[in-house]
């Protein structure tokens, strides 16, 4: 039986991933930021740590004591995660840090789909916007060269229930809220750009894996297939029983939804393959597509 922290513990990929080491006989201490939270997480035999990311010395003193970390807060808060490796420092424990495959977005406003496949041995081509965010990968990769077992896994679009107290996703939740609002499913510009997508339930495998064998210094994708956002629209519609879609132009997204979302989770192509996962690990995910899911066993 092992000791895991767990940033992001109350959120929907950090919850899954803890709900799963939970039912392995692990013992995983949460980091949370409110006492309601912490006392659902209990409920959920999760060990609440209160807290956030910014207590430095909080996330140092829990990365020692623990006999691993995964960090699932923030894909952007490089302080943090400076913290979590100065707490490993020379430990050879595992510290798995989460980002997300927006990283190599383009900036197709919606409007092309792109012949750009990316794998973990493929240079990345980085959007000015997402530079930060691929720094922070790279500081966690080298870590390995201060006694870290670090791993990065970068998820496409995720789908399905989670298994913790955040059961949503980010992009298809957020376009049936907008669909219900609006009467129609909104895509940015034609909906031509793509996504690789994964399950959540494949997510949390890759995790447990990378967190049991991973090598030093790794960097997986996560993906079992794609999608064009056209395709997810309309099938959201159908599953939804809406008219159809809604096209809104990538600058009126933004002001809308913000740049991030407009640009690059909703309107930018995001293709990856899974590659490095599948060898080195032996990751074999089981569900094949979002777009199915959404017709069988999205809940509407």
């Amino acid at each position: 039986m092992a000791t895991y922290f767990v940033t992001g513990a109350s959120g929907y990929i950090g919850g899954s991933v803890a709900a799963e080491l939970v039912r392995a006989g692990d013992v995983v201490r949460g980091l949370v930021r409110n006492p309601q939270t912490a006392k659902r997480l209990h409920d959920r035999g999760i060990t609440p740590v209160l807290g956030s990311l910014d207590d430095k010395a909080l996330l140092i003193s829990e990365a020692r004591l623990s006999d691993g970390v995964i960090n699932c807060a923030s894909a952007d808060d490089g302080e943090a995660v400076l913290a979590l490796i100065d707490g490993l420092e020379g430990t050879n424990k595992p510290l798995v840090h989460t980002s997300g495959s927006s990283v190599i977005a383009d900036d197709a406003r919606g409007n092309l789909k792109s012949d750009k496949i990316f794998d973990e041995d493929t240079p990345l081509l980085v959007h000015p916007m997402k530079q930060a965010r691929h720094d922070i990968d790279l500081n966690m990769m080298s870590a390995a060269q201060r006694g870290i077992r670090s791993a990065v896994i970068c998820p496409s679009l995720i789908y399905g229930v989670g298994r913790g107290l955040n059961q949503s996703s980010v992009q298809i939740p957020f376009l049936v809220e907008q669909a219900r609002r609006l009467g129609r499913v909104p895509i940015v510009g034609a909906g031509l750009n793509v996504w690789s997508n994964v399950h959540i339930d494949d997510v949390v495998d890759l995790y447990v894996l990378a967190l049991r064998k991973s090598s030093a210094g790794a960097f997986y994708f996560a993906e079992n297939g794609e999608a064009s956002f056209l395709e997810l629209g309309q099938t959201l519609a159908a599953r939804l029983q809406l008219p159809g879609i809604v096209s809104v132009a990538a600058e009126d997204a933004a002001k809308q939804w913000g740049a991030a979302r407009a640009y690059f989770s909703l309107g930018g192509n995001s293709r990856v393959r899974a590659t490095r996962a599948r060898r080195e690990l032996g990751w074999m995910p089981q569900h094949r597509s979002a777009l199915e899911w959404i017709k069988t066993e999205m809940m509407i």
